[in-house]
């Protein structure tokens, strides 16, 4: 009797039983679609000079979840190669990932993370853990290795809801796949050092979830005022940073007119104070 599988051409693999990671699973039956398989050429410039790169992203909790930013330029060398990448995704019903670094194998890697994500999911019955979530990006950046090495680097960002301990948690990571917790507030990408020394003035735990993404808004707006890489609102475009928050009820994004609302109140008040608001000093 012919074997189903082999009639349709399916190789073992498929009917191979003991893993939920699609990532493991794509690596045995076509390892050449991951991002992982492929080498640079060697040139005299680096990769990472021919590659647009994104930045910047910024997230900070609050009381009930949390929100995430991400400015919408990315560049290539001294060019603008686009005004209006995105750069924020939700990975799942209750996570997101923001991405900083060579725009095209982040968003290819956004997209692998979320089919497995689902994969599992689907294969287990129940979600991984946000803690888990955040484990198997640390190996899908760990692969990346290669590339980065050559100067085709990503480094995301990765937040969410998390539901057994009901808070809403950062993770930040390094080139080689380290995993580091985030509290409070964190940033990534070339502007993200003026980014957190904005929200050090601008945090507080007690923040709501309006007065969170007015923060993250600042401080992509600060990163922007000393960061060549990092876009501003661009008002004549109408091209505006993208918002997630994530809490109990999942990842929303917020909409583009409140941003925009938003964007307008925020200028306004740079228009009086260029540097933006100050903290209090009691």
């Amino acid at each position: 009797m012919t074997d189903p599988a082999r009639a349709a051409g399916l190789s073992p693999e498929f009917l191979r039983s003991g893993t939920s990671s699609f990532l493991d699973f794509a690596a045995l039956v076509a390892p050449n679609v991951l991002p992982s398989s492929r080498t640079a050429t060697p040139t005299l410039l680096s990769a990472g000079d021919l590659a647009p790169h994104g930045t910047t992203i910024v997230a900070a909790t609050f009381p009930g979840g949390v929100v995430m930013a991400g400015d919408r330029r990315a560049t290539m060398g001294n060019v603008i190669a686009q005004r209006d990448i995105e750069k924020v995704f939700p990975a799942d019903e209750f996570s997101m990932i923001g991405i900083a670094g060579a725009a095209g194998i982040a968003v290819e890697m956004v997209g692998l993370f979320q089919v497995e994500l689902e994969h599992y999911e689907k294969l287990e019955g129940a979600p991984l853990s946000l803690v888990g979530k955040a484990n198997r990006l640390a190996t899908m950046i760990r692969a990346n290795l290669g590339l980065a090495m050559q100067g085709l680097m990503v480094i995301p960002l990765f937040a969410g809801w998390d539901v057994a301990a009901e808070e809403g948690r950062i993770f930040s990571y390094d080139a080689t796949g380290g995993r580091y917790e985030e509290h409070a507030f964190f940033s990534v990408g070339s502007g993200s050092v003026f980014a957190r020394g904005s929200l050090k003035k601008l945090y507080r735990p007690d923040l709501d979830p309006t007065e969170a993404t007015m923060a993250v808004l600042q401080a992509l707006y600060d990163a922007a005022d000393d960061d060549s890489a990092t876009g501003g609102p661009d008002l004549a475009r109408g091209i505006f940073p993208v918002v997630m928050i994530t809490t109990v009820d999942g990842v929303q994004r917020v909409a583009e007119g409140q941003i925009a609302q938003m964007v307008a109140q925020l200028v306004a008040g740079r228009q009086q104070r260029p540097d933006g608001p100050g903290a209090p000093l009691r």
